[in-house]
């Protein structure tokens, strides 16, 4: 990941004609969090998502950013905590 980039959790549907596992064996850096039949979910860095865009070798769904994610977390209560 690219220094200073804002990073994102982006949903990654492959091209029309490429598979997750083609994804996933394209030495993109990528930090995979899930993989889904359609779909990976990833973190990664705003020009890489660009990039991926740009090579049209998926399409990008930016969800939240990783500052985000990591607040709304952070002020979740505890499991078993909730009424």
């Amino acid at each position: 990941m690219g220094t200073g980039e804002e990073t994102w959790i982006a949903r990654l549907t492959p091209a029309p004609g490429t598979s997750v596992a083609d994804l996933l064996a394209m030495p993109l850096g990528l930090d995979v969090w899930e993989r889904h039949t359609d779909s990976l979910v990833v973190a990664a860095a705003d020009g890489d998502l660009d990039e991926l865009e740009r090579r049209r070798l998926a399409r990008v769904e930016r969800v939240t950013t990783t500052a985000q994610y990591l607040a709304q977390e952070r002020d979740r209560p505890p499991a078993g905590d909730e009424v």
